[in-house]
């Protein structure tokens, strides 16, 4: 937007497409609108901008806008309680002489858009928590073309293909605020619908196979982890153990991660003193952010591969089929603060499931975790159609 477009939005004060806050001081309702614009429940199909440092008559609140205060507002469209991830820009601007921050938000592709599990949508100009109405309609507004694949309908699937009881006993009150279910009445097609499990026409998405699919190996044939345990440190050494995971995401990654501890041993180390120091060969943690992250961000379209996990007498290989995606590239992969998304509602539900703390930091966390035990630093060779992340084992 321009400058002059911006001072034309200020000055508007009955427009249900701005919002004004004097400080940073009530982070709730910064988020809650953010949420209300992204869904844009009038349907205008433009931008909603929320200006910072300006009192709700339009006049100048005069609030510093400081590096910081930029770094606040620009981490919330990633700190995972926004979802799906807002498209959002943030800008230190003056504009008729009073200096604030632009938060400038656009129409979700794929809404409804939750903050905290709640719905919230502009009504004139006020926030507000949708009703199963509203929902629907915000439901209805997505569309099926130019949408990310992890959202779009798998024809050949029907609801049976998907775990209910899962959905009802996990997904829903992880996905959903608790005082909305308290409330809610609508059926199950409808509630899958809402978190895009389920196109209108009741077909599972791609989503809703791989996070509750009884068997998602059947329609998306590279759904799946190969875990193999060699027996020495090249491919042509005998194999000790071998096993494929699959399954709903939730038993997927159980399964993985306790394969993973299964095959992680610990040493023994007098190094810092008399007192003996339990270190495993791997820490565990960084290899759940390892594995995480290969079934987040790999490629499910157009590839039957599966993530392989791959272990060596001197370390651990995990490949995830595609490479880099959108702005993340060879050049400034893993640099924190640099991410984008392949399977952006995959994240989300990674997140409401609990898999996800914070968006963009696995990388940096699997790090941390392997400087703290020890280890070599972690490796990643990162072409056009793999990323392969090499540890190393404990010495």
């Amino acid at each position: 937007m321009t400058d002059q477009e911006l001072e034309a939005l200020l000055g508007d004060l009955e427009s249900d497409s701005v919002e004004r806050k004097a400080s940073l001081s009530d982070t709730d309702k910064i988020r809650q609108a953010i949420c209300t614009f992204a869904n844009d429940l009038p349907n205008h199909q433009s931008p909603g901008v929320l200006f910072i440092g300006v009192n709700d008559d339009g006049s100048c609140a005069g609030l510093p806008i400081t590096d910081e205060r930029l770094r606040t507002l620009a981490d919330m469209r990633s700190d995972g309680n926004i979802l799906p991830v807002p498209s959002m820009t943030v800008q230190k601007k003056v504009l008729g002489g009073c200096e604030m921050a632009v938060v400038i938000v656009h129409p979700s592709e794929a809404p409804p858009v939750r903050y905290k599990g709640q719905v919230w949508i502009r009504v004139g100009p006020r926030r507000a928590l949708a009703n199963p109405d509203d929902e629907r309609r915000l439901t209805e507004k997505r569309r099926s073309r130019d949408l990310p694949f992890d959202v779009r309908p798998f024809a050949l699937a029907g609801i049976e293909d998907l775990d209910l009881d899962l959905f009802e006993r996990a997904y829903l009150p992880a996905s959903v605020a608790a005082d909305v279910l308290l409330e809610n009445r609508r059926p199950v097609d409808q509630q899958l619908a809402s978190l895009r499990l389920v196109a209108l026409e009741n077909a599972p998405t791609v989503l809703g196979l791989l996070v509750l699919g009884k068997d998602p190996r059947s329609f998306l044939p590279g759904a799946y982890v190969q875990f193999v345990r060699f027996d020495g440190a090249t491919l042509t050494d005998p194999v000790r153990d071998a096993a494929d995971f699959s399954g709903p995401l939730p038993e997927l990654i159980r399964l993985v991660e306790e394969k993973l501890e299964a095959h992680v041993e610990s040493a023994r180390d007098f190094t810092s003193g008399p007192v003996e120091i339990q270190r495993p060969e791997y820490p565990i943690v960084a290899l759940q952010q390892l594995s995480r992250n290969a079934i987040l961000h790999r490629n499910y379209e157009g590839t039957n591969a599966p993530v392989r996990v791959s272990s060596f007498s001197d370390r651990i290989e995990l490949l995830s089929p595609g490479g880099p995606f959108g702005q993340v590239n060879k050049a400034n992969f893993g640099r924190p603060g640099i991410t984008d998304y392949r399977n952006p509602h995959l994240a989300e539900a990674m997140r409401n499931l609990g898999y996800v703390q914070k968006f963009g930091v696995g990388i940096k966390l699997a790090r941390k975790a392997w400087e703290e035990n020890g280890n070599p630093s972690v490796e990643f060779q990162v072409e056009d159609t793999y990323i392969l992340a090499i540890v190393r084992r404990r010495v």
